[in-house]
């Protein structure tokens, strides 16, 4: 027989490693057992709420038809007839640049308000040979205000503008020289 106190770090390790196995063992019984009584065991024909025909967790109703009527947010409201785009008046998105003249892929800043629009999404265009094509920059409506920028290595005037796609409804106009 060995005399352990010859060796005290000898005796000292094999307490450690005799603690923690009983912990270790201790720990995943105990992790069964809680597995098992919150239903975590993966049985589906029962669980810990006593529902003995559980098939799952998220019950989703059957899609029903509805009606096509649109029923008005406000007694207040009325039908709005169509918005004009080329009818300043009308507008409800206002859009400022914050330069108007930068150099080739500096930054233009885009900011303004959309009243009406809290959530939007607002998509940036430019007018390039009379049409207006979209520009790969969108921005969101929070707080009735939107910011966003673009850079354009596209010399000259560039005029942009922003565009509810939901609503067709666009902005003002604002016109960047770059170069």
């Amino acid at each position: 027989m060995v005399d352990t106190e010859d060796r005290p770090v000898l005796t000292g390790l094999i307490a450690l490693v005799a603690v923690a196995a009983v912990i270790g063992i201790i720990g995943g019984l105990a992790a069964l057992v809680g597995s098992k009584v919150l239903g975590l065991d993966g049985d589906t024909t029962a669980s810990s709420a006593g529902s003995a025909t559980s098939s799952g967790s998220l019950y989703l109703p059957e899609p029903t038809i509805t009606s096509d009527t649109v029923v008005p947010e406000s007694p207040a409201s009325t039908t709005a007839a169509p918005v004009d785009p080329s009818d300043a008046s009308s507008k409800e998105i206002e859009l400022s640049a914050g330069q108007q003249s930068v150099s080739a892929m500096q930054q233009i800043d885009l900011t303004g308000s959309y009243p009406t629009g809290e959530g939007a999404i607002l998509q940036v265009q430019r007018l390039e040979d009379g049409s207006w094509e979209d520009f790969p920059v969108t921005a969101s409506v929070n707080n009735q205000t939107f910011s966003t920028y673009v850079q354009t290595g596209q010399t000259g005037e560039n005029t942009f503008r922003v565009i509810d796609t939901d609503k067709d409804l666009v902005s003002n106009e604002v016109v960047v020289t770059v170069g």
